[in-house]
């Protein structure tokens, strides 16, 4: 039976009186727009319209057991990345990032107060950007006790940070490791100084090596080393010594992307202005071909393929919560410019300009921007398509909380993904082969209902 259908998808395909659905077609170049699937439904559809519905569940009590976790945005960066699409500035003196920290903290007392969020106990908080290490050690100190005092950390266990190598200090990684911090996530990119300058990131792999020993220096439980496929510039042989690089480190775990061009990206600003529709970057199949030789090696190593983009040294001990758990289906609050969250079946987001945001916290308004209240159907699509981007799903998990068999919902499709060799089938297991794992944000766009399918995702 491995590699082939369950008998019921077989029988519910050839009922079904279709011809198969065709494989996912794509460009072979690669085009602006977004790809990477890190929620649903997309968030165009999340309307300022529907923050009224946000604020009234968080006005009432809620005494289910549900995993919580906390996002906290910060927003700084030294330079702006060609390729980046989040929300960063890189113009803001200490004093205006001073200033941004207190309506981070004033906004976590609303929200911490909330009746909805007031006595939840944390599992996981993540600090997320931009670039968290650009802020100095007394405004870490300052920010993480503010927190600690809005919201119960007392059963919080991973505490996870990201980090540009260019902003660390032996004495800020010592400090970040004695407020808390677990999991430490390396933006290192790429061992190229010619292709970080090319994609005008910030740092210099001299200030890789002083980082990556301060951080082991400092005892962090789980470093993590992120490296992305596909930057400007990049050739067969560079991403090779990207490869040996890396494990030389001997990281925790290790995080690979492939190149996108979302369209709020300088890259593709230049591509609009000079009417080019080809980014400058590798193909997909050049990237997809690229992810492989790195998880072939890192699998040689010793390493555990955990997810489409995770290599872990040590699963039983590594762990990522914050993935896992809001990939499962778990709150999430948010804190920040422009933060994404998720409370109670509700999606929402900040205001998603610095300016409107602190104008709204300094008036004793909430923050929030848009929303989208969701119910069983949307979440049940929710965690399908994020338990997909694990590598492997079981169907009983859906059965039972959500009444819903995705193996059958989705056969015809599911049995097109197993012939075209992206998947195996195995009593109620689904795995995506390495193949579909390498494209697995493509194929997850085919699981959105008709209606959806042709509506922009960010």
């Amino acid at each position: 039976m491995k590699g082939r259908m369950p008998h019921d998808i077989q029988q519910n395909k050839q009922d079904s009186g279709d011809h198969a659905l065709p494989v996912v077609e794509e460009s072979k170049a690669t085009e602006a727009g977004n790809y990477f699937v890190s929620n649903y439904p997309p968030f165009s559809l999340w309307t300022p319209g529907h923050v009224s519905t946000l604020m009234d569940r968080l006005q009432t009590p809620d005494d289910r057991e549900r995993t919580t976790g906390l996002y906290v945005h910060i927003p700084f960066c030294r330079k702006r990345c060609h390729f980046c699409y989040f929300r960063v500035y890189t113009d803001k003196s200490r004093n205006e990032v001073s200033e941004y920290l207190d309506a981070v903290t004033d906004e976590a007392a609303w929200l911490g107060d909330t009746p909805y969020v007031r006595g939840k106990k944390l599992r996981f908080v993540y600090f997320g950007g931009g670039t968290p290490s650009f802020l100095s050690e007394s405004q870490l100190d300052d920010l993480f006790t503010a927190l600690r005092e809005r919201f119960d950390w007392s059963e919080v266990e991973e505490v996870a940070f990201e980090c540009e190598p260019g902003t660390l200090t032996p004495r800020k990684l010592k400090k970040l490791k004695s407020l808390g911090v677990t999991r430490l996530s390396l933006g290192i990119e790429n061992f190229s100084d010619e292709i970080l300058e090319h994609n005008n990131r910030a740092h210099r792999t001299q200030q890789v090596q002083a980082a990556y020993d301060g951080a082991r220096d400092a005892g962090f439980e789980h470093i993590n080393i992120d490296l992305i496929a596909g930057m400007m510039g990049e050739t067969d042989a560079n991403w090779r010594h990207c490869i040996e690089r890396t494990l030389e480190y001997e990281p925790d775990a290790i995080t690979v992307y492939q190149m996108e061009i979302p369209y709020n990206t300088t890259i593709y600003k230049q591509m609009r202005e000079s009417g080019k529709t080809i980014a400058p970057v590798a193909d997909w199949d050049t990237k997809r071909r690229w992810v492989a030789e790195a998880f072939t090696a890192f699998e040689d190593a010793g390493y555990h393929i955990g997810s489409a983009y995770t290599a872990v040294k040590d699963a039983q001990r590594v762990k990522f919560i914050y993935r896992d758990e809001l990939w499962a289906g778990a709150d999430m609050l948010a804190l920040g410019v422009s933060s994404f969250g998720h409370v109670g079946g509700v999606h929402y987001q900040n205001q998603h300009d610095i300016v409107p945001y602190m104008s709204a916290v300094a008036a004793g308004d909430p923050p929030v921007y848009r929303a989208l209240p969701v119910g069983d159907e949307e979440l049940f699509l929710r965690q399908w398509m994020l338990q997909l981007k694990l590598g492997r799903v079981n169907r009983s998990d859906f059965v039972e909380r959500y009444g819903i068999d995705p193996f059958t919902r989705f056969a015809e499709l599911l049995g097109t993904y197993a012939d075209a060799g992206y998947l195996t089938m195995d009593g109620d297991d689904l795995v995506f082969t390495r193949e579909g794992l390498l494209r697995v944000d493509r194929l997850l766009h085919a699981f959105f209902p008709e209606e959806l399918k042709g509506v922009r995702y960010a």
